[in-house]
């Protein structure tokens, strides 16, 4: 399969990175996991950039059902927009999976997300400042105030058209969560059970969306990072695998005749 890496042996894990990432986003995390689960990794399609861009939900779900058709029943991991993805693929093939565990997710639970921004960051895009773009993004968004951000900008602008492509994809990724509208009469459908991840010192947005799903789901629990935000997959890798594998562990995949 393109763009997948499979590692080690036991019961499947899938990781679904979140926006602006490929396989080797959560490397770190996978790294202490193989030893007890076998996990594969994949490039999401939206972020292939040997591909076209604006990539559809349906065509993101549609890859993630190829790979985890050749595991068994794995359990699914998203991140970020990663698990807004998480989600949909568990409503469109809910056999296919046997739990999942979702790094908070910025569903949309009233309005569209940053809409009148991303209008502006898409005119900073097409006038060659990717930089500046993307910390439209970070700061109307995705609600990130920290002070790196104005670093990131600078040095974003600097490369242009090396960065240009994958902002461009981050902005397709928000548009296609906000075109799945308020999805959580859907997710609430959800049979298997699931884990609940959040970073103590993420945006309260996401903090209110996590709440929002876990008002819904019928299965889920929910473990707070402390002292982490939304990248905890770069800042704490291990606590984060601990986090998956005791949720992994407490709940056994169901027998299948």
């Amino acid at each position: 399969m393109y763009n997948v890496v499979i590692e080690g042996e036991g019961r499947p894990i899938l990781i679904v990175h979140g926006g602006m990432g490929n396989l080797d986003s959560w490397q770190r995390v996978a790294s202490r996991l193989v030893g007890r689960f076998r996990v594969a990794r994949m490039t999401r399609r939206q972020y292939r950039l040997d591909e076209p861009g604006g990539v559809a939900m349906e065509q993101e779900v549609a890859a993630v059902r190829e790979v985890a058709a050749a595991l068994d029943h794995p359990v699914l991991v998203g991140h970020s927009s990663g698990a807004v993805l998480a989600l949909e693929a568990l409503v469109a093939d809910p056999g296919l999976y046997s739990a999942v565990v979702l790094y908070e997710p910025p569903l949309v639970v009233d309005a569209p997300l940053g809409a009148e921004a991303n209008v502006r960051a898409r005119a900073a895009l097409d006038a060659g400042k990717p930089g500046t773009a993307f910390a439209i993004f970070l700061r109307e968004v995705a609600g990130m105030r920290s002070p790196m951000v104005a670093l990131a900008t600078f040095a974003m602008n600097r490369q242009g058209g090396k960065i240009k492509p994958l902002v461009e994809r981050q902005l397709d990724d928000n548009d296609a969560i906000n075109a799945l509208g308020r999805r959580l009469e859907a997710y609430a459908k959800i049979a298997v059970p699931v884990l609940l991840l959040q970073g103590s010192r993420s945006p309260r947005h996401l903090h209110d969306r996590l709440d929002a799903l876990a008002a819904v789901l019928p299965q889920a629990s929910r473990t707070v990072l402390a002292g982490q935000g939304h990248i905890a997959e770069r800042t704490a890798p291990t606590r984060l695998a601990e986090a998956i594998a005791t949720f992994v562990e407490a709940h056994p995949a169901p027998s299948r005749r």
